[in-house]
């Protein structure tokens, strides 16, 4: 394989971004590996003391990601993140206000293979969701597992992350007075196995337990959908019945994560490595959907409201695909979560 190796003469700003983008990698696909190596380690140590603290600290705080989270405003305004929405470039978009007194769903689409667009979006505020949205307070949600892990879950709720688990979910929308934005990638980990450049796959015709708990809490549907999220990484042939496709399907019912073998570009080269490419993402806000709140919902109301949402979602990519290039929508049945 002929390797094209990237420029000497590359100006620093593009550097910095590389470098931004590659430790949102690291975040993403090792941190909370070295987290609990470095736990384990200090509990071994002469400073076990220090990691039976944090252990303590640990059960105390348990609840936490299940009831809003711990955010930190430094930390989602570093420049760094600045660097990392200028390396595709990201951009937020808002198609209308949204009233801080009501509290939203927001259904991210799609997945893609690490959700760039809903973290630089909704975990940051590099695209300015503070200024869009004044009022509202975003929280990304994320499988619970991530938030077993010592040390690496404290570092994601900083950034607004929360348990994707139905009691985080309702007690976020539930909230009176209104201002919390819940924002869940609607295809989940299933859809980002169908992620590859010019394949556009969602998840969604069967995903209803988010529009049931719309209903139950009265919280507004928004779509959203993040044009160029899939343009990011190339993914190895997995078509459906293959045997590396029953092996990830297989894999992702034991451990609850999706493993889509990805590659992109390198550091210093553009031929291989796990670098996103360079592609614009541009994520759209889409109306909301008036939602009267229902505390038992029927499944005809369920199915009544999915529809609405459907609909809302179709309209939302064809009013604003052509800009991005993109020219048609498929979704695919998936069981609900």
């Amino acid at each position: 394989m002929k390797i094209e190796f990237a420029p000497l003469n590359i100006p620093l700003q593009r550097r910095l971004q590389t470098a931004a983008v590659l430790q949102w990698i690291f975040s993403f696909l090792a941190l909370a590996q070295c987290c609990l190596a470095g736990f384990v380690l200090l509990a071994l140590s002469d400073w076990w003391l220090l990691a039976l603290l944090y252990a303590g600290w640990l059960w105390l705080d348990w609840d936490t990601p299940t009831s809003g989270g711990r955010r930190s405003g430094w930390i989602r305004s570093w420049t760094v993140w600045e660097y990392f929405r200028d390396y595709f470039p990201l951009r937020l978009i808002k198609t209308v206000d949204l009233d801080p007194k009501k509290n939203y769903i927001f259904g991210f689409h799609p997945h893609g293979v690490l959700v760039a667009g809903a973290f630089g979006n909704f975990c940051t505020e590099a695209t300015g969701f503070s200024r869009l949205f004044p009022g509202l307070t975003p929280h990304l949600l994320m499988l619970p597992f991530w938030f077993r892990v010592p040390l690496f879950r404290d570092y994601i709720m900083s950034g607004g992350l929360v348990s994707s688990c139905k009691s985080s979910l309702s007690y976020l929308v539930s909230r009176p007075g209104g201002g919390n934005v819940a924002v869940i990638a609607v295809g989940g980990a299933p859809e980002s196995l169908d992620a590859r450049p010019g394949a556009l796959t969602l998840q969604v015709r069967n995903r209803k337990g988010f529009i049931k708990l719309a209903l139950k809490h009265g919280a507004q549907l928004v779509p959203v959908f993040s044009f160029g999220e899939n343009e990011l990484f190339d993914q190895m042939e997995n078509p459906t019945g293959s045997p590396l496709r029953r092996l990830q399907n297989r894999l992702q019912c034991i451990m609850g994560v999706a493993l889509p073998l990805f590659h992109a570009r390198g550091v210093f080269q553009y031929s291989f490595g796990l670098i996103p490419y360079r592609k614009s993402i541009h994520t759209v806000v889409g109306k909301p959907i008036s939602v009267i709140q229902t505390p038992s919902p029927s499944r005809d109301d369920i199915e009544s409201l999915h529809k609405v949402y459907m609909q809302s979602l179709i309209d939302l990519f064809e009013q604003h695909s052509t800009p991005t290039g993109w020219t048609s929508i498929s979704t695919s049945p998936s069981s609900d979560t």
